[in-house]
């Protein structure tokens, strides 16, 4: 029986086994490294995407920040020029006060009394005068309490010096009043479309006391 040798055959065998396992080893390892490329550059590239958004977002932003003080810019203009708007309105409504005052004076002052002083401050207007009597005073105040220009008369001095038919010296406050500027003002804090209160005049007093 003739004998076969299987030792060459055998080396043969493992030598293939042992290069198909490094030709797969190889293999593995280079589609590894091929996977980790693709998945990272597919990384990257979302990255880049996300940055690239997040850039344009953030200049939009700014974009709008910009606009936003822009238009806070302009509403303090408005709001500056409706301030001088309404201060010459006020001071149109005001030019002819002085010429009320005085009417007023006239009108309200009543028989047996006459005026010695007239000081004005501000808004407060010090009358100083002599009456007949203190009852011409009260009917004085009674006619500038109904005045549409003069209101709040308070008296601070009502004196009589020497005999009695001398008089009585007497000074008093008053406040002087614009109905226009109040109108107006009314008008403004009741809005566009909407009117204000109605201020009802109050009836005038005949200038001579009772």
């Amino acid at each position: 029986m003739p004998r076969i040798n299987l030792l060459p055959w055998r080396e043969a065998e493992r030598k293939r086994k042992r290069q198909e396992f490094g030709v797969g080893a190889v293999a593995a390892l280079l589609g590894a490294v091929l996977v980790y490329f693709v998945v990272n550059w597919q990384m990257q590239s979302a990255i880049d995407d996300q940055m690239a958004r997040n850039t344009y977002l953030n200049d939009q932003i700014k974009e709008l920040d910009k606009q936003i003080a822009e238009i806070l810019d302009l509403e303090e203009q408005k709001k500056r020029l409706q301030a001088r708007i309404t201060v010459i309105e006020q001071l149109e409504l005001s030019r002819p006060e002085i010429v009320h005052v005085f009417d007023q004076l006239v009108r309200t002052t009543p028989d047996g009394i006459y005026l010695t002083s007239v000081k004005q401050t501000d808004r407060k207007i010090e009358l100083k005068g002599i009456a007949q009597s203190s009852t011409r005073v009260a009917s004085y105040m009674r006619n500038i309490d109904s005045s549409e220009w003069l209101k709040d008369p308070a008296l601070q001095i009502l004196e009589t010096k020497g005999a009695s038919d001398a008089g009585s010296q007497f000074t008093l406050n008053a406040t002087q009043e614009n109905p226009q500027v109040a109108a107006a003002a009314s008008e403004q804090k009741a809005g566009p479309g909407q009117k204000g209160p109605v201020s009802k005049k109050a009836p005038k007093v005949p200038g001579g006391a009772s």
